[in-house]
């Protein structure tokens, strides 16, 4: 078990498995109000398919709420955030190709977690964060 900024994550496919097309994420226990920066990935396609609690993703132009069952794809190069509407949440994560479960394992072995080594480890895996938690796109 990882944890990812704040909640516990489990890296279910990793992308070495996959030849780099994809990796899997499995988000557990995502407490109600999370919202991580505002942030966009430079390389890789963000799949969230909602498996419990209610999630909104918000990217420009568009405000998604997700209830169990339901999914969104943000894609790359356009910035995104979510909000914890319900919770505790859970979804995976997927990331078409492969990167973000990279990212998450990385997340997990800082030894502190704060926005600076947030947004270089962010950096490292071709995320860049665009603003603090709260920003909207």
């Amino acid at each position: 078990m990882l944890t990812f900024i704040d909640h516990p994550a489990r890296v279910l496919v990793e992308g070495d498995e996959t030849g780099g097309e994809y990796g899997l994420v499995d988000m557990l226990d995502v407490p109600e109000g999370h919202m991580p920066p505002l942030h966009v990935h430079h390389t890789h396609d963000e799949g969230f398919y909602l498996l419990e609690g209610e999630v909104t993703l918000l990217a420009p132009g568009a405000e998604v709420t997700l209830r169990p069952g339901e999914s969104y794809v943000a894609p790359r190069g356009v910035p995104h955030v979510y909000r914890v509407e319900s919770g505790p949440a859970r979804w995976l994560t997927s990331s078409r190709p492969a990167g973000f479960e990279r990212f998450v394992t990385a997340v997990d072995a800082l030894e502190e977690v704060d926005p600076g080594t947030l947004a270089a480890c962010a950096g490292e895996h071709d995320i860049e964060i665009l603003g603090p938690p709260g920003t909207l796109p």
